[in-house]
Order: C-alpha cells, then structure tokens, then sequence
C-alpha cells in the first residue's frame, strides 16, 4: 500500500526554492511560504514572481542562485527539454541537494533524468500532480512521487506543504506512469464529451437540455472502474453482462449517426476498429475489458512490477 500524507500538520521550516513560476509553479511557491518556508524563486522569464514576494519569497537572478541555500528544489516548467535545460544551467549548485521534478513528463524521461541526476550527485524525487492549481496547499491537492524512499521520507514533512502526497515506488517513472495513464482518461473522456455535445447540436439538442442526463453516467463510473481495474489484473473477462459484439454494435450505431450529420468521427472509427479486431480474433463473447489485452504493452518494460 502506497504512502500517504496529508497538510494535517505543520511542516518544519526547510528552505525550499522553486524553479518555475508559471499558474502551478507559482500555486506550489504560495502553498510554501503559507505553511512558513523560506522560500527563493526563479523564472527563466521575469516578473512572475510580484505575488509571492508580497508574500516573502525571496527572488533569484538565477537557477543556481536560488538553490544555494535551499536543501529542497521544485522544479515546474514546460516540458522536459526545458526541465533538463534548467537543471544543465544550475550545473553544480544542485550537488547534495534533493530535486523534486514536477514538470509533466514520460517515464522514460523521469528514468533518464534520475540517472544523471545520481552522475551530477544530487537527489532526484519525480512527481506527478493530479489537482488544479487551486488545491495546491490543501488536502484534496494531491501529488504522487517516485524514486528513493528514504530521499522521500526525509522531505515528506516539507512537502505536505503543497497537499496530500504519497509515494508510488523507487521506480522513476512510476509517478509519471501515473499521470500519463489518468490523463488518458481524462482527455478522452473530455473528447467524449465535447463530440457528444456537437452530435447533440447537429440533431437540435442543446447542451443545458443534453447535460443533466449526461450527469448521470460518471454515477455509474466507479464501479465500472474497480471492476475493469481488477479483471485486467487478473486477465479475466467475462461478456455475461457485456460483450465486446454488442460494443461494436453500439459503436458502428454512433459513428453512423454522426457521419450522416457531417461529424468528425476519427476518434470513434479508431475505437470501432479496435473493437472489429478483437471480434474478428474471436473475442467477441468476452467483455469489453477484454480489449486492455489488445492495448496494453508486453511485460518486461523497464519499472513494470
């Protein structure tokens, strides 16, 4: 069972700097300096940070600058080519202190980033952040991490500054893992819904009319969730409630009454042939968890457990 704290209690007061002051940067530098941390920021671009120095932070010139006292760095920038330009140009300010990289980034990235962050001698903690900007500092802000426990344990107590945090393994790029994985659903998700609202429209249906009955399907989610969640584990897939045939019934229905309305339909063509595929290799009886079998990768992948 994974780790798990919450802001409950007052942190002690480590010195923390934060590289990177967009939207997030800057709800991670506030969440700091309101539970009592000194606090140095940075930002590649300047004039970010007016807010959080009314609030006391203190502003660097630079990267390396603002590290030199800081035993814990947060790192929140675009993307990992400007993660890894940020933490080149810190060069060896970083030696013996701990990096917690919350830039949203693949696995592979956060594995690559850990091992030269072990050739330059500094700590390196990947985080994932699962919550808006405005639960930063609040128990329902949540922030998953991997790498080293005992590099985690050791900082835990500064990090419940920013929310709810848990440890997810000593794998890298487990945390990123994690939020690749829920930002599938989620963009999906948002997709679906977006494309329904546009096939409402074209039929005269307008969304206030279209929602309230849409509210209805994220009540039967969670159950759907845990039950597809612990047949893909177990690699189980029972069509008695149902099948992956009537899913490619249901699917070939919806992408015909938006093709007759002028709709794009590439994301439910590719979702229909991926059904047809695992009808045609006969799967069709089975349920439509079944198709994890088809999507997902091979063991054997670096960090699979």
């Amino acid at each position: 069972m994974p780790n798990e704290r919450s802001s409950s209690t007052n942190p002690t007061r480590t010195a923390v700097a934060v590289l990177g002051l967009g939207p997030m940067g800057r709800a991670l530098a506030g969440a700091l300096r309101a539970a009592g941390h000194p606090v140095a920021v940075w930002n590649r671009t300047p004039g970010r940070d007016s807010e959080l120095l009314a609030l006391g932070a203190r502003s660097a010139v630079s990267a390396a600058e603002a590290v030199a006292d800081a035993p814990l760095v947060l790192l929140c920038v675009r993307d990992q080519p400007a993660a890894r330009a940020v933490l080149e140009t810190t060069g060896p300010a970083l030696r013996g202190r701990t990096v917690v990289n919350a830039t949203s980034i693949a696995p592979g990235d956060a594995r690559a980033n850990a091992v030269d962050a072990e050739a330059r001698g500094f700590d390196l903690l990947a985080a994932a952040i699962l919550t808006p900007t405005p639960t930063i500092g609040r128990p329902e802000g949540t922030v998953l991490l991997s790498g080293d426990a005992e590099v985690f344990a050791a900082h835990t107590a500064t990090l419940r500054a920013l929310g709810t945090v848990r440890h997810v393994g000593a794998d890298p790029g487990r945390a990123a893992a994690f939020d690749a994985a829920l930002l599938d659903l989620f963009w999906t998700t948002v997709h679906g819904w977006l494309h329904a609202l546009a096939l409402a429209r074209a039929e005269g249906i307008g969304g206030a009319e279209l929602a309230p009955y849409a509210q209805g399907l994220p009540r039967i989610l969670p159950p759907l969730i845990d039950d597809f969640a612990r047949r893909a584990d177990e690699r189980r897939h029972p069509g008695d409630r149902s099948s992956l045939a009537s899913a490619e019934a249901g699917l070939a229905h919806i992408a015909h009454t938006a093709r007759a309305r002028g709709l794009d339909t590439s994301v439910l063509d590719a979702a229909l042939a991926l059904t047809r595929r695992a009808v045609a290799a006969g799967h069709g009886p089975e349920g439509v968890s079944a198709l994890v079998e088809l999507l997902a990768a091979e063991p054997g992948l670096p960090g699979r457990p």
